[in-house]
């Protein structure tokens, strides 16, 4: 079994801001897969699905970002999945808008969620989806408020022409591996960049 988490914060007044994108994705996801998600004992929204002969289990943690490990090495634990089959989607300030990457054993890049699962796994051996997200345009605009902030509406025709990228990017790291997916997504080999 894989666990495919997509971090974000819970409630209405985050839906659609930057530091959401892992929401949307998983959301996405549930939807390709014909699933629902329904609340679960580990603080988080879950549901399973098959990806090839692979069971998958989504999940949104329902804490806020920065206790996003609880939900996720909570799950992991109960169904001893190791973290080599953990994928977290996120997002990442240090890309330009509309770019995806996958990558392994890295560290937190200052991002809390990231930081919370590294902590609680005791592992940097899970997988991550980067999604850019940039920087703010006006340095006037610190860092965490530009993340809190909802995305216009160009940014989210941008996020929608990612999703099925962000979806490719999962169903090779679960079918063929995560090398096989760094190769491809991150080389290029298939469109990893949303025309923004």
């Amino acid at each position: 079994m894989f666990l495919v988490a997509g971090l974000g914060n819970p409630g209405e007044k985050y839906h659609l801001t930057r530091h959401n994108i892992g929401f949307l994705f998983l959301d996405y996801l549930a939807e390709k897969l014909r699933v629902n998600f329904s609340a679960s004992k580990w603080q988080a929204d879950t549901a399973k699905a098959m990806i090839g002969s692979e069971q998958v289990l989504l999940l949104k943690p329902q804490t806020f970002m920065n206790l996003s490990g609880n939900a996720v090495s909570g799950a992991a634990s109960f169904y001893k999945i190791p973290p080599e089959k953990i994928i977290v989607i996120h997002d990442d300030i240090d890309m330009p808008f509309g770019r995806v990457k996958v990558v392994v054993n890295r560290g937190t890049g200052g991002h809390n969620g990231i930081r919370s699962i590294l902590s609680l796994l005791g592992s940097k051996d899970f997988i991550r989806i980067k999604v850019g997200i940039g920087r703010p345009p006006v340095e006037a605009i610190p860092v965490e408020r530009y993340v809190l902030t909802k995305m216009t509406d160009s940014e989210i025709e941008c996020v929608t022409g990612m999703m099925d990228s962000v979806f490719e990017s999962v169903r090779i790291i679960v079918c063929e591996g995560a090398s096989m997916a760094m190769n491809r997504i991150n080389s290029g080999k298939i469109d990893n960049k949303s025309d923004c």
